[in-house]
């Protein structure tokens, strides 16, 4: 084969490799388009805020985590806002500016997340969870993990955890954030690519304490993952640029949990509402099929 000929075909297999991949990505931005998961952060939001009930644990780690946002934002900006600028300025020019805030923040947002999701807030996030399950009446899922009260206050009818709550920072979320951390060294575009990959990573554990309580397996829940892959990126990208704003940030912890739950709760009611018009012979064969 001539040297011509050979340059064609890599350049008609690299054209397959684009269109693949960009088809790709165009199932995948529909796929989150149509399950509107992007809109779940909103909602935690907003429920949040109309329900006080599930104010208590916010409330129980304000102070300690505030501190440590603060110290750890101005520590980083002090540090290493020159350095990473002096860096950022070669490949992105006058926005290096910009680009060295949004991934100064960033890389706050993560070393904030390592630090108060395994010491200060996994219990509190726990309880909202559960808690905001159980305002939306979902008490039998609930029941698979902890003990449940009597009473109004969905708070208050939270008892003795059953099952371990959610898994800590994983390793590979850390090893996974300094692969893709040179991708800020590509101008505006970079920087949108790895905020949209940490989402991606970020939305993959969203539903953790949901799985454990509805005791899947992992072959279950990679599957179920995989099939959703475009809802979760999508609720993982919005969390995570919510996470990403200066002492809010746990704030929105809270809240994207509170979403995380009412995704859930939905999820329970789309079930019971298939279960509810599926013929018994039908369901027995999905059981079989598990």
């Amino acid at each position: 084969m001539s040297s011509s000929g050979f340059v064609g075909n890599v350049q008609h297999k690299a054209q397959e490799v684009a269109k693949e991949d960009l088809d790709k990505a165009r199932a995948l931005v529909a796929d989150a388009a149509k399950s509107r998961a992007y809109l779940y952060p909103f909602k935690g939001i907003y429920y949040f805020l109309t329900h006080r009930a599930l104010w208590k644990p916010f409330y129980s780690r304000i102070i300690p985590t505030l501190s440590l946002s603060a110290a750890v934002i101005s520590g980083m900006f002090f540090f290493t806002y020159l350095p990473q600028l002096a860096i950022l300025v070669f490949v992105n020019g006058p926005l290096a500016v910009l680009t060295t805030v949004v991934l100064i923040l960033n890389e706050s947002s993560v070393i904030v997340n390592l630090v108060s999701r395994n010491f200060l807030l996994q219990d509190a996030l726990l309880d909202t969870f559960d808690g905001t399950l159980v305002s939306r009446n979902e008490t039998g899922v609930v029941s698979e993990g902890r003990q449940l009260k009597s009473g109004r206050d969905p708070m208050e009818r939270l008892g003795k955890i059953l099952k371990s709550p959610f898994d800590k920072f994983s390793p590979k979320a850390l090893i996974r954030y300094i692969i893709y951390l040179p991708l800020n060294f590509i101008p505006v575009a970079g920087t949108a690519i790895f905020i949209v990959l940490q989402g991606r990573s970020r939305g993959q554990s969203v539903h953790g304490r949901y799985f454990q309580l509805k005791k899947w397996s992992n072959s279950r829940q990679s599957e179920w993952l995989e099939t959703h892959t475009g809802a979760y990126s999508a609720f993982g990208t919005i969390a995570t640029l919510l996470e990403m704003i200066p002492f809010a940030s746990m704030f929105f912890a809270f809240t994207n949990t509170v979403g995380a739950a009412l995704w859930a709760a939905d999820i329970e009611a789309h079930e019971s509402q298939m279960d509810n018009t599926t013929a018994p012979s039908l369901r027995e064969a999905a059981k079989k099929a598990e």
